[in-house]
């Protein structure tokens, strides 16, 4: 991305009824599909936010049974995919009694879906925390990560994203939500696992917004 070295990662979740729930879908090698149809049915595709969707149509033509999810202003972004239900702040009966669901809107750069899988304890965030190794990038992209914040010591928020909320008063409404689920682990599509204290963890990322 823009000349940057940026790993992510996908999230796969077997529900209670042993359907699997794909998040933020990764390129869609022979390998990975082997893996995943070892786990279960491919019944969700989920595009968690408006950046997160260049290989959705991939998993879509592998898995035509499969419904797709998607935050709404994605549908006008990318109208050459077919999208079945909006991601809103209720989470479909579908999944409702594995994972639950807040949408973080009010953000210049992306609406997101931050997800919440009950029996690990796990919140799923993709682009509002990330974090890099501090020597992950070098030369002058060491230097724009860490002005945007990429390698603090901890996780957090990237500057770039607390600059472009508009609406703070709503995007700190949906925090308060998610700093009410009983948080042990938190992942995210560009930073390593926090395995433990994750409602610390996410408490330190967003302090700035909840003040």
């Amino acid at each position: 991305m823009a000349g940057f070295d940026y790993p992510t990662r996908m999230v796969v979740i077997r529900l209670s009824d042993g359907a699997l729930f794909i998040w933020s879908p990764t390129a869609l090698s022979h390998d990975l599909r082997s893996a995943v149809d070892l786990l279960g049915p491919v019944r969700h595709i989920v595009a968690p936010n408006t950046l997160h969707h260049k290989f959705v149509g991939d998993w879509q033509r592998a898995y035509p049974k499969a419904q797709t999810h998607a935050v709404p202003p994605l549908r006008k972004k990318r109208r050459d995919l077919t999208w079945g239900s909006d991601l809103e702040d209720t989470p479909p009966a579908a999944w409702s009694q594995d994972i639950d669901q807040v949408v973080v809107r009010g953000n210049g750069i992306t609406t997101e879906v931050v997800f919440f899988h009950r029996l690990s304890g796990t919140t799923i965030f993709t682009d509002l925390i990330q974090h890099f190794d501090a020597g992950w990038f070098k030369g002058w992209r060491a230097v724009v990560a860490r002005l945007d914040l990429l390698a603090e010591p901890e996780p957090t928020v990237p500057r770039k994203f607390r600059l472009a909320f508009y609406d703070r008063r709503s995007a700190r409404a949906a925090l308060r939500r998610i700093m009410a689920w009983p948080t042990k682990a938190v992942l995210a599509a560009h930073s390593e696992p926090v395995r433990r204290g994750g409602r610390a963890a996410i408490n330190h990322a967003f302090g700035w917004l909840l003040r």
